[in-house]
């Protein structure tokens, strides 16, 4: 670390001076603007910063490194895995077509070492995610955490945990990225580098450059309710009933507090341990603290609610008892930047491929329910298990372009808020498709730095080749030396 005393930074921010400072120095009337001024240490040596550990922060940062990158992961919470751990969302979606693995690279490596480990569902079969069609892959949180903390470590990834990106130093009009100002227990850092990858989910670092970005709820008819996911204890799977039927009586006995038919469900993970995935918090916005903070509220009563529900209506579930739920709420649908090309649902109903794509999923357009009607119910089923189901053998392709936001040079995001419409984000932005999407970002990253091509402009022929190396799945027949752009 270098400290360097003569940079200032000047931002409007709630972020001010301690308390007895501030009476000192006669604070602003709400509602107003603070300035703050700070001089703060300055890091730099880096060539590529990752902001969010997540599925797709932490396969953006170890294939990086072991490329020969020098990178820096920060992640705002103690642990690797996003979604995976912190939120409890304990099981891979589907990985397979019916008839071979589609998801490669990083994310294969990762299923399998959880194999070898006894971090999946006891006695999964492996054709769960190698072969079958439309399967979910179970595991333990704790297990995920090990095996991405080992990658990490091994590949020379420097991790900062309990770490989050406040601001950026950006040229918006050059589309370049200088460093990111970071906020840990040691204060403030100014970090350099040359590349920058956005994998917070919500695209923090993406925005705070001032890239363009849509809103749920802002630009789009709805915001797609979260859940607080939950693990359980003390189930009986041989026993197991049908937990739709179960949910349908309850609703007509008036059990529930809100009449919600969709119930993703329990799944095992454990001997007598599975994963809770129930009850949505309906207009919550992810991109307001308020409205986040009344959702974990309300989200742990919903909890309650539906522990008592299993118990009365779901056999095998009597003796069930609540272990812990995520500290992170499970929000499906938060923020989208506008990149070089935009998936679109036409994209996805018509199996498209494309000569740059990083890589290829199947998964079902999953855009849950914006309310509790029977209306809303029905419009999501149709999406689910119709419209928007892609059919075994079949698959869409994920172009490099989403990975780059409009105009950008050194800015890459991956995750749910890539570029796309509201229908195909809700069928890639689960974790397999984020690993991938991870993955190519770092690995595309390099390659800009290598090269001096800027994000847009690099050899997606040889960024396609580098994948395959690592092990994606890419069948495309013809690659391209320019990515694919939106008109």
């Amino acid at each position: 670390m270098k400290a360097m005393t003569r940079r200032s930074l000047l931002r409007s921010s709630a972020l001010g001076l301690p308390a007895s400072q501030l009476k000192a120095a006669n604070p602003p009337a709400a509602g107003s603007t603070y300035k703050l001024v700070r001089t703060i240490p300055v890091e730099e040596g880096y060539d590529i910063v990752v902001a969010g550990g997540g599925p797709a922060g932490t396969a953006a940062a170890v294939c990086a490194a072991r490329l020969g990158a020098k990178v820096l992961l920060l992640e705002a919470t103690g642990c690797l895995g996003g979604m995976g751990t912190s939120g409890l969302v304990t099981s891979f979606n589907p990985m397979a077509d019916g008839y071979r693995m589609i998801v490669g690279g990083f994310m294969r490596e990762v299923v399998e070492t959880m194999y070898r480990r006894g971090f999946l569902k006891p006695g999964i079969d492996p054709n769960t995610w190698r072969r079958d069609f439309h399967k979910w892959t179970p595991f333990q949180p704790e297990g995920l955490k090990l095996v991405l903390d080992e990658f990490a470590t091994s590949a020379g990834v420097e991790v900062r945990f309990f770490t989050t990106v406040i601001d950026a130093e950006a040229d918006r009009a050059a589309g370049r990225v200088a460093g990111v100002v970071l906020h840990n227990i040691e204060g403030y850092r100014f970090v350099r580098a040359q590349a920058f990858i956005d994998c917070t989910g919500d695209a923090v670092l993406a925005k705070r450059c001032g890239v363009v970005c849509r809103e749920a709820g802002r630009d789009t008819p709805g915001i797609m309710p979260p859940t607080h996911t939950w693990l359980a204890a003390g189930i009986d799977f041989t026993r197991l009933g049908n937990q739709q039927a179960a949910v349908e009586k309850a609703i007509q006995e008036g059990f529930f507090t809100q009449p919600d038919r969709h119930l993703p469900g329990l799944q095992q993970i454990g001997r007598t341990i599975g994963f809770v995935n129930a009850g949505h918090l309906f207009r919550m916005d992810a991109l307001r603290a308020k409205s986040l903070t009344e959702g974990m509220m309300r989200g742990r009563r919903l909890n309650q609610e539906y522990l008592a529900f299993y118990r009365k209506y779901v056999s095998g579930c009597e003796n069930m008892e609540m272990v812990i739920a995520g500290h992170l709420m499970g929000v499906r649908e938060s923020r989208r930047i506008l990149g070089e090309y935009e998936l679109t649902v036409a994209d996805y109903l018509a199996r498209r491929q494309f000569p740059d794509q990083i890589g290829v999923y199947n998964g079902s357009i999953d855009v849950h329910p914006y309310d509790a009607t029977e209306e809303e119910y029905q419009r999501y089923y149709r999406d689910f298990t119709r419209t928007g189901r892609l059919k075994p053998g079949e698959c869409v392709g994920i172009p490099y372009g989403v990975l780059v936001p409009k105009g950008w040079k050194n800015l890459w995001v991956a995750g749910r808020s890539v570029s796309t419409d509201v229908r195909t984000q809700g069928a890639i932005r689960v974790q397999p498709p984020a690993y991938m999407m991870g993955q190519a970002a770092g690995t595309a990253a390099l390659q800009s730095i290598r090269t001096g091509r800027s994000a847009a402009d690099i050899n997606t022929a040889q960024l396609v080749a580098a994948l395959r190396e690592a092990g994606a799945y890419l069948p495309q027949t013809e690659t391209s030396p320019r990515m694919t752009r939106s008109a």
